[in-house]
């Protein structure tokens, strides 16, 4: 058997995924090495490493995506593997090639393997050969005239995916319901492609719908071994990245189970398999399924498969990439119980899944039977607009479905996350959702939600009165004090306090009336009767405002100030940025006319791409940023010279 030992691993990654493989390689014996980033100076998973090397910027490009900034650390660290997590240079062949060439074992698949299934169009092509079901579809060269484009897409048939040939995660990718939104859509799946992977080459394929994103975990060694460790369903999705991750699927009985494995195991053995790698296929309603693409490396999802398999993936992964065989033949995995994944994200889902900034005020991850939690957070730190917007995974483990459903819903209550907004309260909403509790839940799950929440009565009232507590009063010394009337002006809306003889408060939030009595308070945990239900609320105070999280429900309440800066859809012709983050390009030049509703430019955030929009039609009088430029948070980007009304009374 060929052997390739070593002793010490590289991990040339980032936050929960590098705390993630970093505790697995101490677990196992191996010298544990991290890099970072400038941002990432001082971050919690640089705790669990035993050595640390600095690679730079704190850009991506300029660090985490450098080739040569990562082998030169390996170099100067003495590693002698590499880890590459995912995302980043994870599914990177030249990546792959350059360890090796390096004299670095890759934790991985060969790069040959990389590129082959990293190419979505090579790799469909060689899966219709090994006879696995691929969706119908077609390719794009390079210069096809609009045209052809059309008659390709319509040959497919409507409704049709654009996908970007080189990567996966979403990126690159655009549903299109008829010819009238091709081209735009065509235009704007290349760019982002470009952008994401450096490769703006795209292909079509016919939208299932409705459909389920089905996944099977396999792992390969270099003899050609190679098993399946079942299937993950991931349909509930927006903007197609996973947000629910669960095995088994709910949709899945054990002969369709046995079909999904062998296909999976059969496009892993076409291209000679060796790591842990991920097939996934789409599935209609009739259960036909066909493949989408393969992703070369370490799941988002794999502790699902863990939980109920008893297996450490990476772990596997060490072992087959210094050349062990599979310790275990198909017949002898056993998967045992059901596991569901969330993953928390800073985003809010009311503002169409806005990738969020800011500083982590509060931290507490839930201790539960049965749950997991892999994050890399600490109180203090920055959540930048550098890196993907994902911070922690919460996975719940149970005997069957409803279980592991019960048990992740109880440990969302318990999670506390202050500071940055979160997805969190979404996530609630999606475990407690009748269509996902049934197990009927497709892609378009979130399409059917009321994203765009106002603020939480409760809440907000709890905030006003942090605002109004004295500093370092305690209760008893509140309850002592006379009436007393404030009104707390919040971005969403005043909040009106009335404290009454005995402490008492009524609150008039939202055109809801609340009668709060007060327990208790740390300045970090308060306790009160809410209208005669005893609750306990986290909060966190900063320059902007307050955040409250009461366990079924977190929001922020930011202070409303004199003379801020209104947003850009106010109608005074300011262009400004909606989040923090990379200006990827202009669309506009000075005295170029505008028409409302115009892309102004585009924003790269958390590996996001962001259109602004002008919010009035008018003459370009000002532009205050260039491309490439960092941008914060409702900066001026460009200036526009509204058009004036027409005069009252004129056509």
């Amino acid at each position: 058997m060929s052997r390739t030992p070593f002793s010490s691993v590289l991990v040339a990654n980032r936050g929960e995924i590098a705390r993630r493989v970093l505790r697995t390689l101490r677990n196992e014996g191996y010298l544990a090495i991290a890099v970072f980033s400038e941002a990432d100076a001082g971050a919690p998973y640089l705790r669990d490493a035993d050595l640390a090397v600095p690679l730079g910027p704190a850009a991506a490009r300029d660090s985490y995506l450098s080739i040569d900034r990562l082998l030169a650390a390996a170099r100067k660290a003495g590693a002698e593997a590499i880890h590459p997590g995912y995302g980043f240079l994870a599914e990177n062949a030249a990546f792959a090639a350059a360890c090796r060439e390096a004299g670095l074992v890759f934790i991985g698949p060969s790069a040959e393997a990389i590129a082959t299934m990293g190419d979505k169009t090579a790799a469909r092509a060689r899966m219709a050969a090994a006879g696995v079901p691929c969706v119908p579809g077609a390719t794009l060269e390079e210069g096809l005239p609009d045209s052809e484009l059309l008659a390709r897409a319509a040959g497919v048939g409507y409704p049709v995916m654009i996908k970007a040939a080189a990567g996966g995660g979403g990126r690159g990718m655009r549903r299109v319901g008829g010819p009238a939104d091709f081209l735009a859509a065509y235009r704007s799946a290349r760019s982002e492609a470009a952008n994401a992977f450096g490769d703006g080459r795209v292909y079509l394929e016919r939208a299932i719908e409705p459909a389920r994103h089905i996944e099977v975990q396999i792992l390969g060694d270099r003899y050609g071994g190679v098993v399946h460790l079942g299937e993950r369903d991931c349909s509930v999705q927006r903007r197609h990245q996973k947000v629910v991750e669960e095995t088994p699927s709910p949709a899945v009985d054990p002969e369709l189970r046995a079909r999904l494995g062998q296909a999976a195991v059969a496009a892993a053995a076409s291209v000679s398999y060796e790591g842990a790698g991920t097939v996934e296929f789409i599935m209609g309603p009739d259960g036909d399924f066909y493949f989408i693409e393969m992703n070369t490396r370490l799941q988002v999802e794999h502790p699902v498969t863990e939980m109920v398999s008893g297996l450490d993936i990476v772990a596997l992964q060490l072992r087959l990439a210094a050349g062990e065989p599979l310790p275990f033949r198909q017949d002898e995995v056993t998967l045992k119980g059901h596991a569901i994944e969330v993953r928390l994200c800073a985003e809010d889902p009311a503002q169409g899944f806005l990738p969020q900034t800011g500083r982590v005020l509060a931290w507490r991850a839930p201790e539960r039977a049965g749950v997991r939690v892999d994050a890399a957070l600490a109180a203090g730190q920055e959540i930048t607009a550098h890196y993907d917007s994902m911070l922690a995974k919460l996975v719940a483990h149970g005997r069957d479905r409803e279980e592991a459903r019960r048990r992740l819903a109880a440990a969302l209550r318990d999670t506390v996350l202050l500071g940055v907004a979160t997805n969190k309260t979404l996530l609630q909403r999606v475990l407690a959702d009748d269509t996902f509790v049934a197990g009927g839940a497709t892609t378009g799950l979130l399409d059917s939600f009321a994203l765009a929440d106002g603020p939480d009565p409760l809440l907000a009232a709890v905030a006003a009165l942090v605002v109004c507590w004295p500093g370092g009063e305690a209760p008893e010394a509140w309850r002592r004090a006379g009436p007393g009337r404030w009104t707390v002006a919040f971005e969403s809306g005043p909040v009106r306090i009335r404290r009454l003889r005995g402490g008492r408060v009524e609150a008039e939030a939202g055109g809801s009336a609340l009668l709060l009595d007060v327990e208790a308070f740390d300045g970090a945990t308060l306790v009160c009767l809410a209208d005669g239900v005893l609750r306990r609320f986290q909060v966190a105070c900063d320059e902007a405002g307050v955040h409250v999280d009461g366990g079924t429900a977190a929001q922020g309440f930011r202070h409303a100030m004199a003379g801020r800066e209104r947003p850009a859809d106010d109608g005074d012709g300011r262009v400004l940025a909606p989040l923090s983050g990379r200006l990827l390009k202009l669309g506009l030049a000075i005295g170029e006319r505008v028409a409302r509703g115009q892309v102004a430019c585009v924003i790269e955030a958390m590996k996001m791409e962001m259109q602004v929009r002008a919010a009035v039609a008018g003459e370009v009088l000002r532009i205050a940023v260039v491309e490439g430029q960092q941008v914060s948070a409702r900066q001026l980007l460009v200036e526009i010279r509204p058009d004036a009304p027409p005069a009252e009374g004129a056509p």
